[in-house]
């Protein structure tokens, strides 16, 4: 077969893609097989035009052991599974497998070229075992003790019930040990080849190996109502002991259909110059190294049973908690100074903070600033028309609609009063803000005591 260039070969691929050629009428038309049309479209279709660039790439042994296992695991062609890592030719795929059926992992082994060096490279250290009797040394045998543990329970179960235990009963074991332990120690516990493994576990007709994580990760979703990402759930799982990636997370919610809700803009308090603008000294430095080191603040909009409603929180930048808030029907003065009132009673006295907010008329006026002096509190504002200056109040109020308002149906506007006292009260005690790995208020807490 003739050799085809990178541009020759997104060429026909183009072909296909934007027209109606099949795979035969091109490899027609420039003198190639139909399958190699089709290996192209593959590749373009995972790696885009990367696949087609020439690379000078050495294989491991790791990476070769990890395509042979994805192709048996998920059943996917020579072509596809190529394609998926990138690999050139999927004759190489085919080469590598019989290697390994015939002489085992070894034949996975990078061959030096040349001939070998007769000189021990000083620098060159092999990989140290743990000390005998150290920390490490006595987790990792208390690991392989637990899994010599379970398995041996199962299998001695099995062999109870019908006498005589076969390759494919050790298989079945593994795969319901296999997201506990690692397939390496297991199939070498159980004395069978990996590729055996694997050989089989494809032939069996096995229940779903992620079907309690799926009913996990389905029951921390309706734990928290909907309100919680891929991410943060992902960081629930590693609270209770199950080290997921955020990826597998990702996906598992997708086949389950259920993702985090959407959100909406908020209210716009600014009226021009009411009173004296501050300066804005926060400067997006939105971290604190304690409690009551600065706090941000704003006022965001409702609707409900043809009213409006309007909420003015105040947060702590250290850790995300919602010192206070208030509530009422109309965006008043007194809406922000009773909340300012609220805030100041958990404030100590002479102790050194920044609040900030936006040019919201109610911040510019004299009665509100100078009680601000008063507890010699120094007073910053967003410059005007940039809301990503008081981007974390923003963000509190897109996440407060998405798991809150949008999520919950209400009776009343007395009904909403008392629901969102319960929604902050979860906010700031129970639900983990990814950042911190837990509640605002454990991440206070904790902080106090090692204080």
């Amino acid at each position: 077969m003739a050799k085809f260039s990178a541009e020759e070969k997104l060429q026909a691929v183009i072909r296909y893609v934007n027209g109606n050629e099949s795979y035969r009428t091109i490899g027609k038309s420039i003198g190639v097989d139909h399958k190699a049309i089709a290996k192209w479209v593959k590749q373009f279709e995972y790696n885009g035009v990367d696949a087609f660039i020439k690379k000078c790439t050495i294989y491991t042994q790791e990476f070769k052991l990890d395509v042979l296992n994805y192709m048996t695991e998920f059943g996917t062609s020579t072509i596809e599974t190529a394609a998926i890592f990138n690999i050139p030719a999927p004759s190489t795929i085919i080469v590598w497998k019989k290697q390994l059926e015939t002489n085992g992992m070894d034949a996975l082994q990078l061959k030096k070229k040349g001939r070998p060096s007769m000189k021990k490279d000083s620098n060159t250290q092999p990989k140290q075992a743990p000390v005998e009797g150290s920390t490490e040394a006595l987790q990792a045998r208390i690991k392989q003790l637990e899994m010599e543990n379970e398995y041996f329970k199962k299998v001695e179960c099995l062999s109870s019930k019908q006498g005589k235990i076969t390759t494919k009963d050790k298989v079945r074991v593994i795969c319901k040990l296999r997201h506990k332990y690692s397939v390496k120690a297991l199939v070498a516990y159980a004395k069978i080849p990996r590729s055996t493994f694997y050989d089989i576990a494809k032939k069996l007709d096995l229940p779903d190996p992620d079907a309690d994580l799926k009913a996990e990760i389905k029951a921390i979703y309706d734990e928290h109502e909907g309100r919680y990402g891929y991410r943060r759930i992902r960081d629930e799982l590693v609270n209770r002991g199950q080290n997921v990636n955020h990826k597998k997370v990702q996906r598992i919610m997708k086949e389950l259909g259920i993702k985090c809700i959407v959100r909406m803009k908020k209210y716009k308090s600014y009226k021009g110059s009411v009173g004296k603008i501050a300066p804005n000294i926060l400067d997006r430095n939105f971290t604190a190294e304690a409690p009551n080191e600065k706090w941000v603040t704003d006022i965001t909009e409702f609707k409900l049973f043809g009213e409006k409603l309007y909420l003015s929180p105040v947060l702590d930048l250290f850790n995300g908690e919602i010192i206070t808030y208030t509530i009422g029907s109309r965006p008043t003065y007194s809406l922000v100074s009773d909340m300012l009132e609220k805030a100041l009673e958990r404030l100590p006295e002479d102790h050194q903070l920044l609040i900030h907010s936006d040019q919201g008329w109610h911040y510019q006026m004299e009665k509100y600033r100078k009680r601000l002096l008063s507890r010699g509190i120094v007073q910053s504002m967003s410059r005007k028309g940039n809301c990503y200056d008081n981007s974390v109040m923003e963000n509190f109020f897109g996440i407060m609609k998405s798991e809150f308002l949008y999520l919950k149906e209400f009776e009343s506007v007395e009904h909403f009063k008392k629901e969102l006292e319960k929604y902050i009260e979860y906010y700031n005690t129970k639900r983990m803000k990814a950042k911190l790995k837990m509640s605002p208020v454990q991440y206070r807490t904790h902080f106090t005591q090692a204080a």
